[in-house]
């Protein structure tokens, strides 16, 4: 009986000294993962914002040959009339993520 129960309390031991580490090298795992996280956000976050300025800064001839020819063949701005380059731009607008600056500026270079 004395045997049963030692080895019931070296069991119960092995598994807690077990479970122990299992939370305490999870508990790191998950605080560098929301330190990983955060940075990546950030970084993210800053990047977006930086890539947004400097698409304001640029003019509407620029923005329509870098966004529009990434799938489509350069056309004529004198290729479509203002009421179609209107609609076209429309849709495009929408499809292409274009900010409202962005679609104000290619549309006025196109007119």
């Amino acid at each position: 009986m004395k045997t049963n129960s030692l080895s019931i309390v070296k069991s119960v031991g092995v598994l807690f000294v077990a479970a122990l580490l299992g939370v305490i090298l999870l508990g790191d795992r998950a605080a560098a993962d929301d330190k990983s996280s955060a940075t990546t956000s950030t970084t993210t976050a800053a990047t977006t914002e930086s890539s947004v300025k400097q698409k304001q800064t640029k003019g509407g001839s620029q923005l329509w040959s870098e966004n529009c020819a990434r799938c489509h063949n350069m056309r004529s701005p004198s290729a479509y009339s203002d009421a179609e380059w209107d609609v076209v731009m429309h849709h495009m607008r929408i499809r292409a993520q274009l900010t409202g600056e962005e679609h104000k500026a290619i549309l006025e270079f196109l007119k």
